[in-house]
């Protein structure tokens, strides 16, 4: 009875160590391709002007008072008027 325990334990051990070395194993294989938080952040904003769209990180920015207006350049920027 002993044996058959210690058999039971030892294949117990066994799978344990072969499940966490397939897993490590196949996550070599798996697409890394989830959002990361520069992919939320990177989000599209339409520029006033030309009316084109533009990830926010490269965008040009200017605010006035509480709103900020994203451009797709410099020349948009100095283009812009404000609306009243």
């Amino acid at each position: 009875m002993l044996r058959f325990l210690l058999l039971l334990a030892l294949a117990g051990l066994v799978y344990l160590v072969l499940r966490a070395s397939l897993r490590s194993f196949l996550d070599g294989f798996r697409p890394h391709d989830r959002p990361g938080p520069r992919a939320l952040r990177d989000e599209l904003v339409r520029d006033p002007v030309c009316e084109t769209y533009i990830p926010r990180s490269r965008a040009i920015t200017r605010t006035a008072g509480d709103t900020t207006y994203y451009f797709c350049s410099p020349d948009c920027a100095a283009r812009f008027v404000r609306p009243s």
